[in-house]
């Protein structure tokens, strides 16, 4: 038996502090862990004490690992991910005839279009568990065993998955105030909202897909002043029907009917979102039959 005077540590600490590591913030890793900043503080001063080093360099915007932290990241990672899919086994050992699946949906379209695949998912496996996120959630949940796969909306950063795009890609079209002059118009171009404020998300929610519309905003000579977008889209909506800014969303959203808001399409525009499905390389044998539903 060890002697180390680590054998003791707690894994949560670690798993905490992975997730510390993956915001770069404080405030929004205690988000994701459902628990109040403080106290994630002190099991990280806590971890930083009982091994000696320190794991983050904190500043005004937010913290920066450490080398030391770095280190200790690479290291607690292959750890973390065998505890995941150690727990996925422990779940599935009473598991007996038609499979369950725990499947995400990301909330980057419109839901109403996933309901033939609801349908269809539920009169092909014994239990369906349905989650629905943004598209970076359903990633680290896939990664974590949460999720045996997931329907997300690409680009999007997924290293470490299995990735196989599908055929549905939605082009970006444009939520407008009604009463503002440009929504008279059966169509429009990004130039002609440029004096327009945009609700927008900032980059660490979704890098991928930041960079690939901001490359396309970039080359159609757009560049508006952003507002940071609500995580809802109702609250969104709302603002955008109080002519606080315009959006864009994909075009199954249209379907949405909302006082005070109309949808335009964007001429000549390649702004699309694609559909892809996700999944750890270990499920590909369970779960490779999703590609061809989905």
């Amino acid at each position: 038996m060890t002697t180390s005077p680590l054998h003791s540590l707690d894994i949560r600490l670690l798993r905490y502090f992975a997730v510390v590591a993956q915001e770069n913030n404080m405030s929004r890793a205690a988000q994701r862990l459902f628990m109040s900043q403080p106290p994630l503080s002190r099991h990280i001063r806590q971890l930083e004490e009982r091994l000696g080093v320190t794991l983050f360099v904190r500043h005004t915007k937010g913290l920066t690992l450490t080398d030391e932290g770095q280190r200790v990241l690479d290291i607690i990672q292959p750890l973390l991910a065998l505890q995941d899919k150690t727990y996925v086994a422990l779940s599935q050992l009473g598991q007996t005839g038609t499979p369950s699946l725990r499947f995400g949906l990301t909330t980057a379209f419109e839901q109403g279009v996933f309901n033939l695949l609801e349908i269809e998912l539920e009169a092909r496996v014994g239990a369906l568990n349905i989650a629905r996120h943004g598209s970076p959630e359903l990633v680290r949940q896939v990664r974590r065993g949460k999720l045996d796969a997931a329907l997300v909306a690409l680009p999007l950063e997924t290293q470490g998955l299995t990735v196989i795009p599908l055929d549905r890609q939605e082009p970006l079209i444009a939520a407008l105030p009604a009463h503002w002059p440009e929504a008279k118009a059966d169509s429009l171009t990004l130039n002609l909202l440029n004096t327009r404020p945009l609700f927008w998300f900032k980059r660490e929610r979704n890098p991928a897909f930041f960079d690939y519309t901001r490359d396309i905003f970039r080359r159609a000579g757009y560049s508006p002043n952003c507002i940071e977008e609500p995580l809802e889209h109702d609250v969104l909506l709302a603002r955008i029907a109080r002519g606080e800014g315009v959006s864009l969303f994909p075009a199954s959203f249209a379907a949405i009917q909302r006082q005070g808001v109309v949808f335009r399409p964007l001429n000549n525009s390649p702004l699309r979102v694609q559909s892809g499905l996700i999944m750890l390389a270990d499920n590909e044998t369970r779960f490779g039959w999703l590609a061809s539903v989905v």
